[in-house]
């Protein structure tokens, strides 16, 4: 059986440790110095972050469950790891239908948590996903350049 591997890299890897164990509800199985991973069954993952020197940085990841009962259970989750939390609810992106929600960890890495309903005849406008980007951007004070190309990437 495969298993995903995500890596990334992070600024504060106590205040990531707390975010991620939150997150998955599980403790991670390797802590060094700088790093420390979880091998996860639910979703079956192999995740890791470190502070190897690398600029902290990812596009964003997700998860992806099965009925509401489970997405229910990420929301909870969303709420325990700490932040904020952009609720977009039903949308449609990327060809589907679907209800989500969004919340970046502590390197500003946006996490999107959806369940997907049905199929969408076009890829959707985005909007959630801008939203969220945008807000992280305003939050981080990057330029309006900056937030603009961010503003532009689902359109």
């Amino acid at each position: 059986m495969k298993r995903m591997h995500v890596h990334v890299a992070v600024e504060d890897l106590q205040k990531s440790i707390g975010f991620y164990s939150a997150l998955f509800d599980s403790e991670p199985a390797v802590v060094k110095s700088d790093y420390a991973k979880w091998m996860l069954d639910d979703p079956r993952m192999n995740f890791a972050i470190s502070t190897r020197g690398r600029e902290p940085g990812l596009d964003h990841l997700g998860i992806q469950v099965e009925n509401k009962t489970e997405l229910r259970e990420v929301y909870a989750r969303l709420a325990k790891a700490g932040g904020t939390v952009v609720e977009q609810g039903a949308t449609a992106c990327c060809y589907a239908k679907s209800e989500k929600s969004w919340i970046d960890d502590p390197a500003g890495i946006a996490w999107e948590t959806f369940h997907t309903t049905g199929e969408n005849i076009n890829y959707g406008d985005g909007s959630g996903e801008n939203e969220a980007r945008v807000a992280h951007a305003k939050a981080c004070c990057v330029t309006q350049a900056t937030t603009a190309a961010v503003s532009a990437c689902c359109k």
